[in-house]
């Protein structure tokens, strides 16, 4: 938690905001998050513990728990990338 406070206080609010918004999303990878900003899953837990009401929060890990998507070593080579519905070809 140390950690993460520490990080949070280097971090615009914009980049703690698409933080959230990237680990509320079912197909970006804990993987991504850190690549694109250097905090591993239990810092993006902890950072999502202190920005959410307690209840978005629980919803968040209940949805979360077990979910193939959120980690890119679960993944299948179909779900790498994601692309809108509308730029898919044939």
């Amino acid at each position: 938690m140390r950690r993460v406070k520490a990080v949070l206080q280097e971090l615009a609010e914009a980049d703690i905001s698409r933080i959230v918004e990237m680990a509320w999303e079912d197909r970006t990878a804990f993987e991504a998050i850190e690549a694109q900003f250097g905090l591993n899953e239990p810092s993006v837990v902890c950072l999502m513990r202190l920005h959410m009401k307690a209840s978005s929060f629980r919803m968040w890990r209940k949805r979360m728990a077990g979910r193939v998507t959120k980690h890119a070593v679960l993944r299948g080579a179909k779900l790498l990338r994601h692309r809108a519905a509308h730029t898919r070809q044939s």
